[in-house]
């Protein structure tokens, strides 16, 4: 008994810490693609190998209050300014000088916000899906690369919804 315990740690302890993390939905702030309850897996293992991209839905530690986990979209990229006017933002980087506008169309509550950040080496720019209920990095800042625990891999509950890579979006 003791030996399939220390067998029964071994495997899945490593996986757990390293490779895959159960993370359960709580709040509106991101609405209509995530809502409260769902029963995610986080892949704690790709961004070991590669860095996060634009449209990502991340799990990640709070910067104010890292016990806390939050989950958003990934809008702004390293060294890259987002600007924001009336709700609608423009991400302006070294292949777009001028600025792009994002492509909002899964967004269900916009919010008019305005406002300008120009994120540094190891910063996101991260917001919630439902704009009007949302936490993020209007209201606290960047992200720091270092909270990200990883991105949404599989959706597993409720059965109807599950799949893989939930809520991702092309973007550019």
């Amino acid at each position: 008994m003791a030996r399939f315990a220390f067998l029964t740690l071994a495997i899945i302890v490593p996986i757990r810490l390293f490779v895959a993390e159960p993370f359960i939905v709580s709040g509106a702030s991101m609405e209509p693609t995530f809502d409260t309850g769902e029963y995610l897996v986080v892949d704690r293992l790709s961004y070991h190998f590669s860095e996060p991209e634009r449209g990502d839905v991340i799990i990640f530690r709070y910067p104010k209050d890292p016990s806390k986990y939050f989950i958003k979209r990934i809008v702004g990229l390293p060294g890259e300014t987002v600007e924001i006017s009336q709700g609608e933002v423009t991400i302006k980087n070294s292949v777009y000088p001028k600025g792009f506008a994002l492509d909002q169309s899964y967004i269900r509550f916009p919010r008019e916000d305005d406002g300008e950040m120009t994120l540094g080496a190891e910063e996101y720019f991260v917001m919630g899906d439902n704009r009007a209920a949302s936490s993020d990095s209007r209201a606290w800042g960047a992200l720091p690369r270092d909270n990200i625990i990883g991105r949404a891999f599989i959706r597993l509950f409720p059965l109807p919804k599950a799949d893989l890579f939930p809520g991702v979006i092309e973007t550019k």
